[in-house]
This record gives structure tokens, sequence and C-alpha cells, in this order.
């Protein structure tokens, strides 16, 4: 078992513990919004014959030499053909087949001319203007062709894409599975959010609430929270009960080195391996990751921001490990800040703000006790150990929420 480890290698370990949850397939309304698993072809050209882009007829333009308003050609109507309609024969010199929108265009044509730059003839037509081979023209294949990649492997699949695989014709698709997650909110002092009047040395459970509506807010749509109290015993057997059911158990609280801080004993009575306890990091360092008959445990700190900016940190790079995308991990970018930090950083540390546009405003009180002030809160400012406080205009590293 490792303790005090650093960040980057906290998540490698994770990373290597587990495998990734693998593919499942899914109907294509169901796969709107998830991760392609890998490359959807086209079964079919599309579109699957040469088309009419435009109400008009369907001409040979070695027959329209000369055509103008002043010098009208005359060719003989021999067929009409709708949308959803097969041409009944070829199209011969000196004809011309009246066809809509989408209709299938018949062999021996090579253009098709606007019904406005006609007569509008039934039987015969006057031809009002010349047209080169291919005018107005829509082949076989043009949009894609049979075998051609449609949607790469790792696509998130969104109305558009949901549209493509109408027109391909396809109706289940190949997706990364998601990820099954419980949240195990500890502490005796902890109460549902709903129990009204507050007893008397209690606090409202918030680590629950906020961790489930976070993983639902990534994509996570299978996750349940749960509050408990500090009985070891308990709190083991809920523990199985949960990761018999779930891919991945957060819990939070329980986790520094306090009388009551109890997964310390929890985790062995389940018979879990502790992979990692402790992270150089602030806030959040007695975080602590373990192995349950090789499925995944991530203990976080019980106060609210700790267990946010953690979760943040540690659970995300674990979510992409299980199911390969690339959603859940963090992306970084260079800000200057706009505000002060009065305090050095011995350790590393993350502080809540607020990014736009090259700029990171601070949001407030950033004691790891403290969720208020996590409301706008869209980035994490990524302070190096050894940082000095933190100067207006100074230049920092944030990663995006």
């Amino acid at each position: 078992m490792r303790t005090r480890i650093e960040l980057e290698e906290a998540r490698a370990l994770m990373a290597e513990s587990v495998r990734p949850l693998g593919v499942e397939q899914v109907s294509r309304q169901e796969a709107l919004g998830r991760t392609l698993a890998e490359d959807v072809t086209a079964p079919l050209d599309q579109p699957p014959f040469d088309r009419s882009p435009l109400d008009g007829y369907a001409l040979r333009s070695a027959d329209l030499t000369g055509a103008s308003p002043e010098h009208p050609v005359s060719l003989r109507v021999v067929e009409t053909v709708y949308a959803g309609g097969v041409p009944s024969r070829a199209l011969g010199p000196g004809e011309a087949i009246r066809i809509m929108t989408g209709a299938m265009l018949p062999r021996g044509c090579d253009c098709v001319l606007q019904h406005e730059r006609t007569d509008n003839g039934l039987e015969q037509v006057q031809i009002y203007a010349a047209l080169s081979p291919h005018d107005n023209y829509c082949d076989r294949g043009e949009d894609y062709r049979t075998g051609e990649v449609l949607l790469p492997a790792g696509t998130v699949v969104d109305a558009a894409a949901v549209g493509v695989l109408a027109s391909a014709g396809l109706s289940s698709v190949p997706v990364r599975r998601r990820p099954v997650v419980r949240v195990l909110s500890t502490g005796d002092e902890v109460v549902s959010p709903d129990l009204h009047p507050l007893p008397a040395g209690k606090i409202y459970g918030s680590n629950q609430e906020l961790l489930t509506a976070r993983l639902r807010e990534l994509g996570v749509t299978d996750v349940e929270g749960l509050l408990i109290g500090d009985d070891p015993r308990e709190v083991a057997d809920t523990m199985a009960q949960l990761l018999g059911e779930c891919d991945l158990l957060i819990t939070t609280g329980g986790v520094s080195a306090g009388d009551k801080d109890i997964f310390h004993e929890a985790l062995p009575l389940l018979g879990a391996e502790r992979v990692f306890w402790k992270v150089n990091l602030k806030p959040g360092t007695p975080a602590m990751y373990s192995l349950w008959q090789g499925q995944p445990i991530l203990s976080l700190s019980g106060n609210p921001f700790a267990a946010a900016a953690t979760f943040e940190l540690l659970a995300r790079p674990l979510l992409a490990a299980l199911t390969g995308e690339s959603r859940f991990s963090l992306r970084s970018r260079t800000a200057v800040v706009e505000g002060s930090f009065p305090k050095a950083s011995p350790g590393r540390r993350f502080l809540r703000g607020f990014y736009q546009e090259g700029r990171v405003s601070l949001t407030g009180k950033n004691d790891s006790g403290m969720l208020a002030s996590l409301v706008g809160c869209n980035c994490l400012v990524d302070l190096p150990a050894g940082s000095p406080p933190v100067q207006e205009g100074q230049t920092v590293t944030v990663l995006l929420l």
C-alpha cells in the first residue's frame, strides 16, 4: 500500500488497476450522448441512386443546344416520375421526363432543368435554357459510399450523428458501456437534507447529492447515493452490497486519521486491498483508493469542497480509464489571474475559480469545508508545491470542469 503519492502517480495506479467496461449494442435513439466503441461504416451508397435535386425535367444536354426564351427547344414528355417512384424506361433523344425533387433519374439523362425555365408542358415541353452535362444532377453515393467510415470510434453521438445513422438504415450501434456508480457518504453527524427540523449537533449531508448530480452532468445515468453512520461493520456490509451492483464505488468521509475515520477498519472487514492513501494535494489529502475483488473503491474526504475537488482530480480520470471516453478527462488551460490568494502553498494546492477567455477569477472562500463558493466555479487553479501567494496578473494553469 502506497502513502503520500503525487496526483499523477495516483491516477496511473488507478488506470493500471481497472479493465475497460467493454462494449454494448444500443438502438440508434438510445445512442444519443453515447460514445461509439467502433467505427461505423456505411452499408449502402447515399443517395442509393442518381436523383433529381429539384422539380423539373430530366433531359439530355445534347438536345438543348442553343435553347433560350427566344429560341426554345421543344421535346416530347414521355413520363412523370415522383419521389419514391422508379422510371419505367430510359430517356431517348428528343425526349423529356417530368421529375420531382428526390426522384430517381432515368438512364440516358445527364441533367435536370427546373420547371421555371420551361412552359411546364405535360405532353410537349418548351425548354428555355441550355445545360451542360451534370447540371442539377445528384450522383449516387455523393453523400457517402458503401464501406466509408461515417462515424469514427470515439465519436459522441449527437443529433446529426443520429440522423446520419438513420440515413444509412442503421438501427443499432456499438457504444462504450456506461459505468454504474454508487456514492456512499458516511458520518454520524450527517442526516438527510429532507429531515426537518435539523436535529441538534447534526448537519445536512450534501456530498452524496453533489457527487451524484455531478456524475449525471457528466453523462453517468445509473447512479445512486446513500448516507450511513460511522459503524465500521455496517459500512463494510453496505459496501459489499453496493459493490455487487456497481462498477465503481465512491465514498466520502472517514478517511483521515481520527477516531471516527472508520475506513481503516471497514476496508479490512470488507476484505479490500488498499492501493494508496494520501495524495500530495490540498484540499483532499487523505484520498484513498482500494480494490475489492478487482472492483475500484475511491474514498474521498468528507469536507464538501475537498470531496468535490478530488472527485474532479481522481474520479474523472478513473472513469476515463473504465470507459475509454475522453470526455471524462480534464482539459487544462493557462490563464491570467484576476484577484489574489494570500497564502503560500508549500504543497500542491487547487483553488476554485471562474475561467473565461484566458482569464480566471478566484471564486470566494477556498476552505475545504465550504461549499457555497463552489457555485459558479468552472475550473480548478493548479498551484504547484512551493508556490508563493497568488498575485493579480499572474499566469497560472487551470483545469476546466
